[in-house]
């Protein structure tokens, strides 16, 4: 795959302290990578840099070709971005505002406007005030907006913050609709876990300034050991029973069920096990793991926290 952005061990002090300590990652071209942290974690100081807005202290970051430090202008040209709530015109119709937009950046045609509308769904609409606009649909101006100047990267910081399930469902449409039609490089940086596990290919998690881990979702998620769950009559037999033959494996009491981390070839030992020490089994299910437990699972063992 062709590399659209290059972070570079890009680091950044403040006073005195590192905020953010030799980040290095590449972003694919056709794919939407998750920006995870903590908050204070340093996601946004990434961001402001990568657009332009802050200055590195270390490192550098190339897009398309183009060194942000070296050729800043060439390399702001190739993002779009939202930061959060698009500010608009309201008291001008979305038309309008796009025209201004539009003026600001130069050789932007009326064709181009009007395609762009047509990408964000907002067709019968636009000609409207944009004090009438949903939360929604301001987004979708915004995102319009930020794809006038046709860029190759699109950076989203908190996108789907204040929508209602409908709007979060739009954007997310939206966003998957041009890293797969467009070939764009997304970066989008949210707290909504599960839209992210839905529309992120890989993400990246950063803490305290240093990036943790960068993976596919689905491997992120999933790890190398699968979960299954066993309803048992009694409980703490079969998990003093597990302790003392599978030490290896990791065990928890969830909601009266014995949660067990292991590969599916275990399950037949664990069973015999079982029924060995008296405990009677009545099911056996996998448990996928979502990606706020295994982000969750992360971060606080970064913080030397232990789930129990």
């Amino acid at each position: 795959m062709e590399t659209c952005v290059q972070i570079k061990n890009i680091s950044k002090v403040i006073k005195g302290k590192k905020i953010i300590d030799s980040l290095t990652f590449d972003i694919q071209k056709g794919e939407v990578f998750g920006f995870l942290g903590p908050n204070g974690a340093g996601k946004t100081t990434t961001i402001r840099m990568i657009v332009g807005l802050m200055g590195m202290t270390e490192g550098d970051i190339t897009i398309c070709g183009y060194s942000i430090r070296k050729d800043f202008e060439k390399a702001v040209r190739q993002i779009g971005a939202i930061v959060e709530n698009p500010e608009m015109y309201k008291f001008l119709s979305g038309y309008e505002n796009l025209k201004q937009f539009a003026r600001m950046n130069g050789n932007i045609s009326k064709k181009k406007i009007d395609e762009v509308v047509k990408l964000v769904g907002l067709t019968e609409r636009i000609h409207d005030k944009v004090k009438t606009y949903s939360l929604g649909m301001r987004q979708r101006l915004g995102l319009a907006q930020s794809l006038l100047h046709d860029p190759q990267v699109l950076i989203l910081d908190e996108p789907t913050n204040g929508l209602d399930p409908a709007g979060i469902r739009e954007i997310r449409d939206h966003i998957r609709m041009l890293a797969e039609k467009k070939g764009m490089a997304v970066i989008v940086s949210s707290h909504l876990l599960s839209e992210m596990e839905m529309m992120c290919d890989r993400i990246g998690i950063i803490q305290n300034g240093k990036l943790i881990d960068v993976q596919m979702v689905n491997e992120f998620v999933n790890g190398n050991e699968e979960t299954y769950s066993f309803e048992v009559d009694d409980i703490h037999v079969a998990a003093k029973a597990l302790k003392q033959s599978f030490s290896q494996f990791h065990e928890k009491i969830v909601d009266q069920h014995l949660v067990v981390e292991c590969s599916k070839q275990y399950i037949p030992d664990i069973l015999s096990l079982f029924i060995q020490e008296g405990v009677r089994v009545y099911e056996v299910k996998s448990v996928t793991k979502s990606l706020e437990d295994r982000f969750l699972e992360i971060t606080d063992k970064e913080r030397g926290l232990v789930h129990v």
